[in-house]
């Protein structure tokens, strides 16, 4: 097809899909407010809808008093029912895929449902959104001039009982609609590879002739690609294999470490990135602006929303909130009810509002991924924030890093330790050490009261890792590819035992 005419067609949808978009900027909690009905009259006759009598709620007052909040634990049962074939318990439409949680390094998997209803409304309907926002920000944009580079997860898609289980990015793929997989590299069949370190380099011999203008995928494993692939063709800057590469699509973990490797392989000032929030359980937000990281909340997407305030999550004075009550600046929990039948679901993810007309946000972690041992309430943010500002000032590079309490003992205080793997060193790790120490004082008022006068908190303790060492213990686990990744941070010793161990 003619690239004029792909632009015109883009256009139209970009223009009629705007219109639906400026509903929902306009009108946010009555668009929420209607979906919610929605999903409560479509719901109405499965099993979860006669236990909670779905048909006689009219209001989100009787919603939340009614419904209990849930995690996948207590879902557990349900879904293990419907992957074994039953229908209709959560969601009146069958249920065939599963999206095997690539978000975790715990043993146990979870598998989250998949309706036909979330992947056109919610998957798909984000990744047409996504390239409307971008094409409308950037009119000169020549996308359809050539592929997009999707680097997806490692698992394949194993059938079970008529369902369908593997990595979201697998589902996505398998079901991917023609005019994506034309404008796609690699091919599916390569994309669904079992064998992550065989599938890598499949992916840089079909790719590095291809005329590649996007790319898409998680930092960290796009990262290892990217330098695979100048490794290969034996090459300093990316643009020299695809000279017309323009932006790059991320999301699935934080940008901030990798941002200044990104810039040493992709040296051009005017080269895009666009940020997105997504998960097994639905498509949350896009960045819809060139010259900012904040995210715009898709409120139409089959998606109603609540929020758990983080000053009180876990407590006696935990509360749930509706869009409408949230404040900029706070850290909220995730609660989703979804139109593939999660209902009322702590997705596990924390989140703060930068702007609430229109609402706005920024990923600041994860519920059980922080260190508060102490009362320093250390989240992945600060860290992630931190730990930036400290490369720049020492001219290092992270590969990657956790790090988890130094529990007291007898009359020995506490500290925070943390187990960093560097591309590029600091030439003083002491100073690189008390740089972070300061800086994450300046960021977090809580961390700095614990650390005053080492009343509490110790002084932090650093380990360098040896090259690979957080890619071999994932490759132990298992967990190469797609969104896996070592917890950053942590309130127990499990991770970093782990890790220590291994970096003997």
């Amino acid at each position: 097809m003619p690239i004029p005419l792909v632009n015109s067609i883009a256009s139209w949808f970009l223009k009629k899909r705007f219109h639906q978009i400026e509903l929902f900027l306009k009108y946010p909690n009555e668009v929420q407010n209607e979906l919610l009905q929605d999903l409560l009259f479509t719901a109405k006759d499965t099993e979860i809808g006669r236990r909670y009598d779905f048909a006689s709620i009219t209001n989100y007052k009787t919603f939340s008093e009614r419904v209990p909040i849930t995690t996948y634990e207590e879902n557990q049962a349900d879904i293990e029912r419907a992957r074994r074939g039953e229908n209709n318990i959560f969601w009146p439409s069958p249920i065939k895929w599963f999206a095997k949680s690539s978000g975790t390094t715990n043993a146990k998997s979870k598998f989250i449902p998949v309706s036909t209803e979330s992947l056109e409304e919610c998957h798909y309907a984000a990744s047409k959104d996504l390239l409307c926002m971008y094409l409308n920000n950037n009119e000169n944009a020549q996308l359809f001039t050539g592929k997009s580079l999707r680097l997806g997860g490692s698992k394949e898609l194993y059938k079970e009982n008529g369902t369908v289980f593997g990595d979201l990015s697998a589902i996505l793929i398998d079901n991917m609609p023609f005019w994506a997989e034309y404008s796609s590299t690699p091919s599916s069949k390569v994309s669904l590879m079992d064998d992550w370190e065989h599938k890598m380099q499949a992916i840089v011999n079909e790719t590095i002739n291809e005329n590649v203008t996007s790319l898409a995928g998680v930092p960290s494993w796009m990262l290892v690609l990217l330098n695979n692939v100048l490794e290969t063709t034996n090459k300093e800057s990316i643009f020299e294999i695809w000279p017309n590469l323009e932006v790059y699509f991320h999301g699935g973990v934080s940008f901030l470490p990798y941002i200044d490797q990104y810039k040493a392989i992709l040296p051009r000032k005017d080269f895009r990135y666009y940020e997105i929030y997504n998960a097994s359980e639905g498509f949350f937000a896009i960045q819809d602006q060139n010259s900012s990281s904040e995210l715009l909340l898709m409120l139409d997407y089959g998606i109603f929303y609540e929020f758990i305030p983080m000053d009180a999550y876990g407590t006696p004075q935990q509360r749930i909130i509706p869009l409408a009550e949230v404040e900029t600046n706070k850290n909220y929990a995730v609660v989703i009810t979804t139109n593939a039948g999660l209902w009322r679901y702590m997705i596990g993810d924390t989140i703060r509002f930068t702007s609430l007309k229109p609402y706005r946000i920024k990923v600041s972690g994860r519920t059980k991924h922080h260190i508060n041992v102490f009362g320093e309430e250390l989240i992945i943010e600060n860290a992630e924030d931190a730990l930036k500002q400290v490369c720049q000032k020492t001219k290092s590079q992270i590969v990657d890093y956790t790090a988890a309490p130094i529990f007291m003992s007898g009359k020995d205080k506490g500290a925070h330790e943390w187990l960093i793997e560097f591309k590029t060193p600091p030439q003083d790790i002491n100073y690189f050490n008390e740089l972070l120490d300061n800086t994450l004082k300046s960021l977090n008022s809580d961390y700095e009261a614990k650390r005053y006068n080492n009343i509490t908190l110790n002084s932090p303790k650093i380990n360098i890792a040896r090259q690979q060492l957080f890619y071999d213990w994932l490759k132990q686990q298992d967990k190469l590819g797609g969104q896996h990744k070592v917890p950053r941070l942590s309130n127990t010793r499990h991770y970093m035992d782990a890790l220590l161990t291994l970096n003997a």
